[in-house]
Protein backbone atom coordinates (compact mmCIF):
# COMPACT_ATOMS: atom_id res chain seq x y z
CA UNK A 1 0.00 0.00 0.00
CA UNK A 2 1.82 3.42 -1.33
CA UNK A 3 1.38 6.26 1.00
CA UNK A 4 -1.59 8.15 -0.68
CA UNK A 5 -3.75 4.66 -0.36
CA UNK A 6 -2.80 4.46 3.25
CA UNK A 7 -4.08 8.30 4.05
CA UNK A 8 -7.41 7.12 1.60
CA UNK A 9 -7.65 3.94 4.01
CA UNK A 10 -7.50 6.23 7.48
CA UNK A 11 -9.87 8.90 6.05
CA UNK A 12 -12.49 7.26 3.95
CA UNK A 13 -14.89 4.55 6.22
CA UNK A 14 -15.29 1.31 5.02
CA UNK A 15 -19.15 1.31 3.81
CA UNK A 16 -17.91 4.86 1.78
CA UNK A 17 -14.82 2.88 0.27
CA UNK A 18 -17.36 0.31 -0.51
CA UNK A 19 -19.21 2.16 -2.82
CA UNK A 20 -16.60 4.49 -4.84
CA UNK A 21 -13.36 3.30 -7.01
CA UNK A 22 -9.89 4.59 -6.46
CA UNK A 23 -10.46 6.47 -9.02
CA UNK A 24 -13.40 8.21 -8.04
CA UNK A 25 -11.51 9.20 -4.67
CA UNK A 26 -8.12 10.09 -6.94
CA UNK A 27 -9.79 12.36 -8.54
CA UNK A 28 -12.45 13.34 -5.30
CA UNK A 29 -10.32 13.92 -2.59
CA UNK A 30 -7.82 16.66 -1.98
CA UNK A 31 -5.34 14.60 -0.93
CA UNK A 32 -1.75 16.45 0.72
CA UNK A 33 -0.43 16.44 -2.99
CA UNK A 34 -3.05 18.34 -4.21
CA UNK A 35 -4.04 20.55 -1.58
CA UNK A 36 -0.23 22.06 -1.46
CA UNK A 37 -0.74 23.81 -4.42
CA UNK A 38 -3.07 26.75 -5.64
CA UNK A 39 -3.33 26.89 -9.85
CA UNK A 40 -2.51 30.82 -10.74
CA UNK A 41 -2.45 30.09 -14.55
CA UNK A 42 -3.29 27.50 -17.17
CA UNK A 43 -1.07 28.09 -20.56
CA UNK A 44 -2.66 25.76 -22.96
CA UNK A 45 -1.50 24.99 -26.16
CA UNK A 46 -2.85 22.10 -28.24
CA UNK A 47 -2.34 21.45 -31.83
CA UNK A 48 -5.71 19.73 -33.34
CA UNK A 49 -5.99 17.08 -36.31
CA UNK A 50 -9.71 16.82 -37.03
CA UNK A 51 -8.76 13.37 -39.66
CA UNK A 52 -7.19 11.54 -37.02
CA UNK A 53 -9.06 12.62 -34.26
CA UNK A 54 -5.66 13.45 -32.52
CA UNK A 55 -4.30 16.53 -30.45
CA UNK A 56 -1.25 17.35 -29.42
CA UNK A 57 0.59 20.02 -27.18
CA UNK A 58 1.45 20.73 -23.54
CA UNK A 59 0.32 23.15 -20.57
CA UNK A 60 2.37 25.18 -18.63
CA UNK A 61 0.56 25.10 -15.12
CA UNK A 62 1.37 28.04 -12.82
CA UNK A 63 1.32 27.27 -9.46
CA UNK A 64 1.45 28.98 -5.92
CA UNK A 65 2.15 26.39 -3.00
CA UNK A 66 0.44 26.23 -0.08
CA UNK A 67 2.68 24.07 2.38
CA UNK A 68 6.26 22.59 1.49
CA UNK A 69 6.31 20.12 -0.77
CA UNK A 70 8.67 18.35 -3.11
CA UNK A 71 5.17 16.13 -4.73
CA UNK A 72 1.71 17.59 -6.67
CA UNK A 73 -0.62 15.58 -7.93
CA UNK A 74 -2.30 16.55 -11.75
CA UNK A 75 -4.43 15.08 -13.57
CA UNK A 76 -4.73 13.44 -16.74
CA UNK A 77 -6.82 10.92 -18.32
CA UNK A 78 -4.58 7.49 -19.42
CA UNK A 79 -5.43 7.66 -22.43
CA UNK A 80 -3.44 10.18 -23.41
CA UNK A 81 0.18 9.94 -23.20
CA UNK A 82 2.69 12.41 -21.22
CA UNK A 83 6.12 12.65 -23.62
CA UNK A 84 7.47 14.53 -20.46
CA UNK A 85 7.37 16.84 -17.54
CA UNK A 86 9.11 20.06 -17.40
CA UNK A 87 10.15 22.79 -14.70
CA UNK A 88 12.24 24.78 -16.51
CA UNK A 89 14.49 23.23 -18.86
CA UNK A 90 15.06 19.69 -16.66
CA UNK A 91 12.72 16.76 -17.01
CA UNK A 92 10.44 15.51 -13.88
CA UNK A 93 9.96 11.98 -12.96
CA UNK A 94 5.92 11.34 -12.54
CA UNK A 95 3.99 8.29 -11.85
CA UNK A 96 0.50 7.61 -13.07
CA UNK A 97 -2.14 5.98 -11.02
CA UNK A 98 -5.74 5.63 -13.20
CA UNK A 99 -5.80 9.85 -14.08
CA UNK A 100 -3.42 10.70 -11.33
CA UNK A 101 -0.19 11.83 -12.30
CA UNK A 102 2.33 12.65 -9.31
CA UNK A 103 4.83 14.69 -10.43
CA UNK A 104 8.35 15.01 -8.05
CA UNK A 105 9.40 18.52 -8.49
CA UNK A 106 13.52 19.02 -8.79
CA UNK A 107 13.35 19.88 -4.85
CA UNK A 108 11.37 20.86 -1.93
CA UNK A 109 9.51 24.04 -2.11
CA UNK A 110 8.55 26.63 0.52
CA UNK A 111 4.82 27.27 1.20
CA UNK A 112 3.88 30.44 -0.76
CA UNK A 113 6.62 29.99 -3.26
CA UNK A 114 5.50 30.03 -7.08
CA UNK A 115 6.76 27.98 -9.65
CA UNK A 116 5.14 26.20 -12.73
CA UNK A 117 5.54 23.02 -14.41
CA UNK A 118 4.88 21.90 -18.26
CA UNK A 119 3.11 18.94 -19.49
CA UNK A 120 4.19 17.52 -22.92
CA UNK A 121 1.21 15.38 -23.98
CA UNK A 122 -0.90 13.86 -27.03
CA UNK A 123 -3.15 11.18 -27.88
CA UNK A 124 -6.93 10.18 -29.00
CA UNK A 125 -9.13 12.20 -26.38
CA UNK A 126 -12.12 10.23 -24.81
CA UNK A 127 -15.13 10.64 -27.53
CA UNK A 128 -18.56 11.34 -26.45
CA UNK A 129 -21.38 9.55 -27.66
CA UNK A 130 -23.83 11.60 -26.09
CA UNK A 131 -22.61 15.21 -25.34
CA UNK A 132 -22.69 17.09 -23.37
CA UNK A 133 -23.99 14.31 -20.85
CA UNK A 134 -21.31 11.67 -21.35
CA UNK A 135 -18.48 14.27 -21.79
CA UNK A 136 -15.76 14.11 -24.29
CA UNK A 137 -14.63 15.09 -27.63
CA UNK A 138 -17.85 15.78 -30.58
CA UNK A 139 -15.86 14.99 -34.04
CA UNK A 140 -18.62 15.75 -36.29
CA UNK A 141 -19.25 17.65 -39.51
CA UNK A 142 -21.42 20.09 -40.69
CA UNK A 143 -23.38 19.68 -44.14
CA UNK A 144 -20.50 20.63 -46.24
CA UNK A 145 -18.73 18.00 -44.83
CA UNK A 146 -15.83 20.36 -42.79
CA UNK A 147 -14.78 19.42 -39.55
CA UNK A 148 -17.12 20.36 -36.60
CA UNK A 149 -15.53 19.96 -32.92
CA UNK A 150 -16.47 20.38 -29.78
CA UNK A 151 -15.83 19.45 -26.06
CA UNK A 152 -18.33 19.08 -23.01
CA UNK A 153 -16.53 17.41 -19.78
CA UNK A 154 -18.52 18.84 -16.80
CA UNK A 155 -18.98 15.26 -15.78
CA UNK A 156 -16.13 13.46 -17.04
CA UNK A 157 -13.90 16.21 -15.77
CA UNK A 158 -11.54 18.33 -17.81
CA UNK A 159 -8.89 15.72 -17.48
CA UNK A 160 -9.79 13.81 -20.31
CA UNK A 161 -8.12 16.46 -22.50
CA UNK A 162 -5.96 18.30 -20.84
CA UNK A 163 -3.94 17.79 -17.81
CA UNK A 164 -4.75 20.31 -14.44
CA UNK A 165 -5.43 19.95 -11.09
CA UNK A 166 -9.01 18.50 -11.84
CA UNK A 167 -11.33 19.50 -8.86
CA UNK A 168 -13.76 22.00 -8.43
CA UNK A 169 -12.42 23.48 -5.28
CA UNK A 170 -9.49 24.90 -7.52
CA UNK A 171 -10.31 27.22 -10.25
CA UNK A 172 -7.07 29.01 -12.48
CA UNK A 173 -7.25 32.61 -11.62
CA UNK A 174 -6.52 32.86 -15.31
CA UNK A 175 -6.21 31.17 -18.86
CA UNK A 176 -4.50 31.33 -22.17
CA UNK A 177 -6.01 29.08 -24.92
CA UNK A 178 -3.89 28.43 -28.16
CA UNK A 179 -5.49 26.21 -30.83
CA UNK A 180 -3.63 25.43 -33.97
CA UNK A 181 -6.74 24.32 -36.53
CA UNK A 182 -5.90 23.16 -40.61
CA UNK A 183 -6.35 26.47 -42.56
CA UNK A 184 -9.81 27.38 -43.19
CA UNK A 185 -10.77 26.81 -39.77
CA UNK A 186 -11.68 28.49 -37.08
CA UNK A 187 -10.90 27.90 -33.29
CA UNK A 188 -13.25 29.76 -31.00
CA UNK A 189 -12.83 29.50 -27.05
CA UNK A 190 -13.37 31.42 -23.68
CA UNK A 191 -12.26 34.78 -23.52
CA UNK A 192 -10.81 37.64 -25.79
CA UNK A 193 -9.36 36.59 -29.19
CA UNK A 194 -6.19 38.06 -28.85
CA UNK A 195 -4.42 37.35 -31.96
CA UNK A 196 -4.53 35.17 -35.05
CA UNK A 197 -1.45 33.81 -37.03
CA UNK A 198 -1.31 31.68 -40.64
CA UNK A 199 1.52 29.10 -40.05
CA UNK A 200 3.53 27.84 -42.56
CA UNK A 201 2.51 24.18 -42.58
CA UNK A 202 -1.14 24.64 -43.64
CA UNK A 203 -2.38 25.50 -39.82
CA UNK A 204 -3.65 28.64 -38.25
CA UNK A 205 -3.21 29.41 -34.74
CA UNK A 206 -5.99 31.20 -32.49
CA UNK A 207 -4.83 32.83 -29.03
CA UNK A 208 -7.72 33.52 -26.57
CA UNK A 209 -7.44 34.73 -23.06
CA UNK A 210 -9.55 34.51 -20.17
CA UNK A 211 -8.96 36.90 -17.47
CA UNK A 212 -11.17 35.74 -14.42
CA UNK A 213 -11.06 32.72 -12.49
CA UNK A 214 -12.37 29.96 -14.39
CA UNK A 215 -14.00 26.50 -13.74
CA UNK A 216 -11.73 23.55 -15.21
CA UNK A 217 -14.92 22.02 -17.14
CA UNK A 218 -15.87 25.50 -18.56
CA UNK A 219 -12.35 25.76 -20.48
CA UNK A 220 -13.47 24.85 -24.27
CA UNK A 221 -12.88 24.63 -27.69
CA UNK A 222 -14.93 24.81 -30.42
CA UNK A 223 -13.57 24.24 -34.58
CA UNK A 224 -15.73 24.84 -37.37
CA UNK A 225 -15.96 26.90 -40.84
CA UNK A 226 -17.56 29.60 -38.40
CA UNK A 227 -19.54 33.08 -39.59
CA UNK A 228 -18.70 35.72 -36.97
CA UNK A 229 -21.11 38.43 -36.03
CA UNK A 230 -21.00 40.96 -33.17
CA UNK A 231 -23.30 43.13 -30.55
CA UNK A 232 -23.43 45.60 -27.92
CA UNK A 233 -25.30 45.47 -24.57
CA UNK A 234 -25.31 48.38 -22.43
CA UNK A 235 -25.71 48.13 -18.82
CA UNK A 236 -27.93 50.43 -16.63
CA UNK A 237 -24.82 52.35 -15.71
CA UNK A 238 -24.09 53.08 -19.19
CA UNK A 239 -20.70 50.55 -19.87
CA UNK A 240 -20.55 48.38 -22.88
CA UNK A 241 -20.71 44.69 -22.99
CA UNK A 242 -19.16 42.92 -26.50
CA UNK A 243 -21.63 40.39 -27.67
CA UNK A 244 -19.92 37.86 -30.05
CA UNK A 245 -21.85 34.99 -32.23
CA UNK A 246 -20.06 32.09 -33.77
CA UNK A 247 -22.39 29.82 -35.57
CA UNK A 248 -22.26 28.12 -38.99
CA UNK A 249 -22.46 30.04 -42.06
CA UNK A 250 -26.02 28.86 -43.49
CA UNK A 251 -27.42 29.84 -40.82
CA UNK A 252 -26.30 33.32 -39.83
CA UNK A 253 -29.58 34.91 -41.35
CA UNK A 254 -31.66 32.66 -38.91
CA UNK A 255 -28.99 33.16 -35.47
CA UNK A 256 -29.03 37.08 -36.11
CA UNK A 257 -33.08 37.06 -35.75
CA UNK A 258 -33.01 34.56 -33.09
CA UNK A 259 -30.37 35.59 -30.96
CA UNK A 260 -32.39 39.08 -30.48
CA UNK A 261 -33.37 37.90 -27.02
CA UNK A 262 -30.23 38.16 -25.95
CA UNK A 263 -30.29 41.04 -24.61
CA UNK A 264 -33.96 41.52 -22.85
CA UNK A 265 -32.53 38.35 -21.29
CA UNK A 266 -29.22 40.02 -20.09
CA UNK A 267 -31.03 43.51 -18.93
CA UNK A 268 -33.52 40.84 -16.63
CA UNK A 269 -30.25 38.85 -15.58
CA UNK A 270 -28.61 42.42 -14.60
CA UNK A 271 -32.03 43.40 -12.92
CA UNK A 272 -32.11 40.33 -10.46
CA UNK A 273 -28.34 40.15 -9.68
CA UNK A 274 -26.14 42.44 -11.16
CA UNK A 275 -24.35 43.23 -14.55
CA UNK A 276 -22.86 40.08 -15.66
CA UNK A 277 -20.12 38.82 -14.28
CA UNK A 278 -17.14 38.31 -17.06
CA UNK A 279 -17.58 41.87 -18.41
CA UNK A 280 -14.46 42.16 -19.17
CA UNK A 281 -14.29 38.91 -21.85
CA UNK A 282 -17.45 39.81 -22.98
CA UNK A 283 -20.36 37.53 -23.88
CA UNK A 284 -20.00 35.12 -26.77
CA UNK A 285 -23.07 32.18 -27.88
CA UNK A 286 -21.40 29.38 -30.12
CA UNK A 287 -22.86 27.02 -32.58
CA UNK A 288 -22.06 23.46 -31.50
CA UNK A 289 -23.17 19.80 -32.77
CA UNK A 290 -24.67 18.93 -29.34
CA UNK A 291 -27.29 20.42 -27.26
CA UNK A 292 -25.31 22.66 -25.04
CA UNK A 293 -23.19 23.58 -22.07
CA UNK A 294 -22.65 26.70 -19.90
CA UNK A 295 -18.84 27.35 -20.99
CA UNK A 296 -17.93 30.35 -18.93
CA UNK A 297 -18.25 33.69 -21.56
CA UNK A 298 -18.15 31.35 -24.78
CA UNK A 299 -21.82 29.65 -24.09
CA UNK A 300 -22.05 26.22 -26.72
CA UNK A 301 -25.55 26.69 -28.18
CA UNK A 302 -26.67 23.56 -30.22
CA UNK A 303 -30.70 24.06 -29.79
CA UNK A 304 -31.43 24.61 -33.98
CA UNK A 305 -32.90 28.08 -33.28
CA UNK A 306 -35.84 27.17 -31.97
CA UNK A 307 -37.72 28.10 -28.72
CA UNK A 308 -38.32 25.98 -25.54
CA UNK A 309 -36.55 22.46 -25.38
CA UNK A 310 -35.41 21.85 -29.28
CA UNK A 311 -39.16 22.94 -29.75
CA UNK A 312 -40.83 21.34 -26.66
CA UNK A 313 -41.58 22.71 -23.56
CA UNK A 314 -39.79 20.98 -20.29
CA UNK A 315 -42.77 22.35 -18.14
CA UNK A 316 -45.48 21.21 -20.52
CA UNK A 317 -47.19 24.69 -19.78
CA UNK A 318 -46.76 26.58 -23.17
CA UNK A 319 -44.85 28.94 -20.96
CA UNK A 320 -41.46 27.15 -21.90
CA UNK A 321 -41.81 27.84 -25.77
CA UNK A 322 -41.83 31.94 -24.91
CA UNK A 323 -37.76 32.15 -24.88
CA UNK A 324 -34.88 29.71 -26.21
CA UNK A 325 -34.34 27.35 -22.99
CA UNK A 326 -30.35 26.64 -24.29
CA UNK A 327 -30.14 30.53 -24.17
CA UNK A 328 -31.85 31.20 -20.75
CA UNK A 329 -30.78 28.46 -18.73
CA UNK A 330 -26.42 28.09 -19.84
CA UNK A 331 -26.70 32.24 -19.78
CA UNK A 332 -27.92 31.75 -15.96
CA UNK A 333 -25.21 29.57 -15.31
CA UNK A 334 -22.82 32.31 -15.84
CA UNK A 335 -24.23 33.41 -12.38
CA UNK A 336 -24.69 29.95 -10.79
CA UNK A 337 -21.80 27.74 -11.38
CA UNK A 338 -19.34 29.97 -12.78
CA UNK A 339 -19.15 32.72 -10.77
CA UNK A 340 -21.20 31.28 -7.70
CA UNK A 341 -19.15 27.66 -7.75
CA UNK A 342 -19.43 24.50 -6.02
CA UNK A 343 -16.39 23.08 -4.04
CA UNK A 344 -17.06 19.52 -4.64
CA UNK A 345 -18.79 17.80 -7.25
CA UNK A 346 -20.89 16.62 -4.78
CA UNK A 347 -22.40 20.65 -4.49
CA UNK A 348 -23.34 20.58 -8.16
CA UNK A 349 -27.04 20.93 -6.82
CA UNK A 350 -26.04 25.02 -5.96
CA UNK A 351 -25.49 25.14 -10.05
CA UNK A 352 -28.33 23.55 -11.07
CA UNK A 353 -31.27 24.89 -8.43
CA UNK A 354 -30.22 28.06 -8.41
CA UNK A 355 -30.12 28.22 -12.28
CA UNK A 356 -32.67 26.09 -13.02
CA UNK A 357 -35.02 28.51 -10.50
CA UNK A 358 -33.67 31.84 -12.59
CA UNK A 359 -35.58 30.48 -15.40
CA UNK A 360 -38.82 31.04 -13.38
CA UNK A 361 -37.39 34.24 -12.50
CA UNK A 362 -36.35 35.44 -16.44
CA UNK A 363 -39.90 34.28 -17.30
CA UNK A 364 -41.06 37.19 -14.48
CA UNK A 365 -38.76 39.40 -15.50
CA UNK A 366 -40.44 39.27 -18.73
CA UNK A 367 -44.01 38.22 -18.59
CA UNK A 368 -45.16 38.05 -14.77
CA UNK A 369 -45.21 36.78 -12.18
CA UNK A 370 -48.10 33.90 -12.91
CA UNK A 371 -46.29 32.87 -15.20
CA UNK A 372 -43.60 32.57 -13.37
CA UNK A 373 -45.71 30.34 -10.74
CA UNK A 374 -47.44 27.91 -13.37
CA UNK A 375 -43.81 27.42 -15.02
CA UNK A 376 -41.89 26.75 -11.54
CA UNK A 377 -45.09 24.66 -11.16
CA UNK A 378 -44.93 22.51 -14.16
CA UNK A 379 -41.55 21.09 -13.57
CA UNK A 380 -43.46 18.67 -10.49
CA UNK A 381 -44.09 16.22 -13.33
CA UNK A 382 -40.22 15.95 -14.09
CA UNK A 383 -39.38 14.90 -10.40
CA UNK A 384 -38.37 11.56 -9.65
CA UNK A 385 -37.61 11.60 -6.09
CA UNK A 386 -34.71 8.74 -6.87
CA UNK A 387 -32.15 9.44 -4.62
CA UNK A 388 -30.48 12.01 -2.54
CA UNK A 389 -29.16 15.45 -4.79
CA UNK A 390 -26.55 15.63 -2.34
CA UNK A 391 -24.35 12.49 -1.96
CA UNK A 392 -21.05 12.43 -0.17
CA UNK A 393 -17.97 14.58 -0.69
CA UNK A 394 -14.71 13.61 -2.07
CA UNK A 395 -15.75 10.86 -3.98
CA UNK A 396 -16.17 12.79 -7.40
CA UNK A 397 -19.92 11.91 -7.49
CA UNK A 398 -22.77 13.99 -8.26
CA UNK A 399 -26.37 13.92 -7.05
CA UNK A 400 -29.83 13.16 -8.62
CA UNK A 401 -30.96 14.56 -11.78
CA UNK A 402 -33.49 15.97 -9.48
CA UNK A 403 -30.70 18.43 -8.40
CA UNK A 404 -32.40 20.55 -11.40
CA UNK A 405 -36.02 20.72 -11.03
CA UNK A 406 -36.47 19.55 -7.26
CA UNK A 407 -33.86 21.77 -5.97
CA UNK A 408 -35.41 24.58 -7.89
CA UNK A 409 -38.53 24.00 -6.36
CA UNK A 410 -37.38 23.75 -3.33
CA UNK A 411 -36.24 27.45 -3.65
CA UNK A 412 -39.61 28.55 -5.26
CA UNK A 413 -41.09 26.56 -1.61
CA UNK A 414 -38.55 28.85 0.36
CA UNK A 415 -39.40 31.96 -1.32
CA UNK A 416 -42.80 31.29 -0.08
CA UNK A 417 -41.95 30.69 3.81
CA UNK A 418 -40.13 34.11 3.48
CA UNK A 419 -43.17 35.30 2.35
CA UNK A 420 -41.97 38.85 1.11
CA UNK A 421 -40.65 39.39 -2.35
CA UNK A 422 -39.13 42.25 -1.08
CA UNK A 423 -37.72 40.55 0.89
CA UNK A 424 -36.66 37.65 -1.32
CA UNK A 425 -35.25 39.50 -4.19
CA UNK A 426 -32.82 41.27 -2.05
CA UNK A 427 -31.87 38.05 0.05
CA UNK A 428 -30.98 36.38 -3.50
CA UNK A 429 -29.06 39.54 -4.84
CA UNK A 430 -27.33 39.68 -1.48
CA UNK A 431 -26.71 35.92 -2.06
CA UNK A 432 -25.32 36.04 -5.13
CA UNK A 433 -22.40 38.68 -4.19
CA UNK A 434 -21.53 36.93 -1.00
CA UNK A 435 -20.44 34.25 -2.93
CA UNK A 436 -19.91 35.71 -6.39
CA UNK A 437 -15.84 34.68 -7.75
CA UNK A 438 -15.66 32.27 -4.96
CA UNK A 439 -16.55 28.39 -4.23
CA UNK A 440 -18.85 27.21 -1.75
CA UNK A 441 -20.76 24.28 -0.54
CA UNK A 442 -23.99 23.26 1.20
CA UNK A 443 -23.03 24.38 4.57
CA UNK A 444 -22.62 27.84 3.99
CA UNK A 445 -25.65 28.28 1.70
CA UNK A 446 -27.66 26.95 4.73
CA UNK A 447 -25.62 29.31 6.94
CA UNK A 448 -26.52 32.20 4.82
CA UNK A 449 -30.02 31.92 4.17
CA UNK A 450 -30.80 30.70 8.03
CA UNK A 451 -29.16 33.98 9.02
CA UNK A 452 -30.94 36.11 6.58
CA UNK A 453 -34.64 34.74 7.31
CA UNK A 454 -34.01 33.77 11.12
CA UNK A 455 -34.93 30.79 10.65
CA UNK A 456 -32.65 27.45 11.33
CA UNK A 457 -33.05 26.10 7.51
CA UNK A 458 -30.63 23.11 7.98
CA UNK A 459 -33.61 20.80 8.31
CA UNK A 460 -35.35 22.37 5.16
CA UNK A 461 -33.02 21.56 2.98
CA UNK A 462 -31.44 18.57 4.68
CA UNK A 463 -34.74 16.70 3.75
CA UNK A 464 -35.02 18.01 0.44
CA UNK A 465 -31.32 17.51 -0.60
CA UNK A 466 -30.73 14.49 1.11
CA UNK A 467 -34.00 12.65 1.24
CA UNK A 468 -35.80 11.48 -1.60
CA UNK A 469 -39.11 11.78 -0.54
CA UNK A 470 -40.67 15.09 -0.82
CA UNK A 471 -42.51 16.10 3.00
CA UNK A 472 -46.01 15.18 3.43
CA UNK A 473 -48.10 17.39 5.14
CA UNK A 474 -51.23 15.23 6.78
CA UNK A 475 -54.31 16.43 8.55
CA UNK A 476 -57.49 15.34 10.11
CA UNK A 477 -60.88 17.10 10.01
CA UNK A 478 -63.19 16.71 12.54
CA UNK A 479 -66.34 18.72 13.85
CA UNK A 480 -64.55 21.77 14.88
CA UNK A 481 -61.05 20.65 14.54
CA UNK A 482 -58.03 20.46 12.64
CA UNK A 483 -55.35 18.07 13.58
CA UNK A 484 -52.13 18.51 11.47
CA UNK A 485 -48.38 17.58 11.18
CA UNK A 486 -45.43 17.26 8.65
CA UNK A 487 -44.56 13.54 7.76
CA UNK A 488 -40.64 14.20 6.88
CA UNK A 489 -37.65 12.16 7.48
CA UNK A 490 -35.63 14.65 9.40
CA UNK A 491 -36.95 14.51 12.98
CA UNK A 492 -37.41 18.26 13.30
CA UNK A 493 -38.41 19.27 10.02
CA UNK A 494 -40.64 22.48 10.28
CA UNK A 495 -41.91 24.66 7.57
CA UNK A 496 -44.92 27.50 7.81
CA UNK A 497 -47.04 27.28 5.35
CA UNK A 498 -50.48 28.26 3.69
CA UNK A 499 -53.79 26.67 3.71
CA UNK A 500 -57.15 27.96 2.89
CA UNK A 501 -60.57 26.89 4.33
CA UNK A 502 -62.82 28.39 1.41
CA UNK A 503 -61.52 31.36 0.53
CA UNK A 504 -60.04 32.25 3.34
CA UNK A 505 -55.97 31.77 3.95
CA UNK A 506 -54.27 30.63 7.27
CA UNK A 507 -50.81 30.28 7.68
CA UNK A 508 -49.91 27.31 9.77
CA UNK A 509 -46.24 26.93 11.63
CA UNK A 510 -45.82 23.42 11.02
CA UNK A 511 -43.80 20.65 12.11
CA UNK A 512 -43.71 16.98 12.56
CA UNK A 513 -45.50 17.01 16.02
CA UNK A 514 -49.44 16.74 15.59
CA UNK A 515 -50.72 19.87 16.44
CA UNK A 516 -54.12 21.27 16.39
CA UNK A 517 -56.64 23.90 16.38
CA UNK A 518 -59.99 24.10 17.24
CA UNK A 519 -63.03 26.30 15.77
CA UNK A 520 -63.69 29.39 18.35
CA UNK A 521 -66.92 29.95 16.61
CA UNK A 522 -69.94 29.54 18.52
CA UNK A 523 -72.11 29.09 16.04
CA UNK A 524 -71.82 25.14 14.86
CA UNK A 525 -73.34 25.37 11.67
CA UNK A 526 -71.55 28.91 10.52
CA UNK A 527 -68.03 27.40 11.21
CA UNK A 528 -64.94 28.16 9.03
CA UNK A 529 -63.75 24.51 9.04
CA UNK A 530 -66.90 23.83 7.35
CA UNK A 531 -65.32 25.17 4.40
CA UNK A 532 -63.24 23.31 1.71
CA UNK A 533 -59.95 22.56 2.96
CA UNK A 534 -56.82 22.90 0.78
CA UNK A 535 -53.35 23.56 0.82
CA UNK A 536 -50.80 26.10 -1.11
CA UNK A 537 -48.95 23.32 -3.07
CA UNK A 538 -48.45 25.89 -5.79
CA UNK A 539 -46.34 27.48 -3.22
CA UNK A 540 -44.87 24.69 -1.66
CA UNK A 541 -43.73 21.58 -2.60
CA UNK A 542 -44.90 19.12 -0.56
CA UNK A 543 -47.53 15.99 -0.54
CA UNK A 544 -50.73 16.59 0.79
CA UNK A 545 -52.81 13.35 3.15
CA UNK A 546 -55.74 13.23 4.36
CA UNK A 547 -55.59 10.65 7.61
Amino acid sequence: MNKFAFFLALVFPLEIKAQFSRNDSLLGYLSPARACYDVKHYDLHLRINPEKKFISGQNTITYLLNDDTQEIQIDLAPELYIKKILQGKKSLSFKRDERAVFVRLLKRQKKESLDKITIIYEGKPQEAKKAPWDGGFVWQTDKQGNPWIGVACQNVGASIWFPNKDHWADKPDSVTLTYEVPKGLVAVANGNLVKIENLTDGYTRYVWKVSYPINNYNITLNVAQYAHFADIYTAQDGSKLSIDYYVLPENIEKAQKHFQQVKPMLACYEKLFDKYPFWNDGFALIETPYLGMEHQGAIAYGNQYLQGYLGGDLTSTGIGKLFDFIIVHETGHEYWGNSVSADDRAEMWIHEAFCTYTEALYVECMWGKAKAYAYANGWKKNVRNDKSILPPRHVNQEGSSDMYFKGALMLHTLRNMIADDGKWFAYLKEFYHSFKGKSTNTDEVVAFWSKKTNMDLYPFFMQYLKFTQIPTFEYKMEEGKLQYRFKADVKDFRMPIVVKFGSTEMILNTSTEWQIIVSDSQDRNNSLFDEPFSVRTDLFFVNVQKK
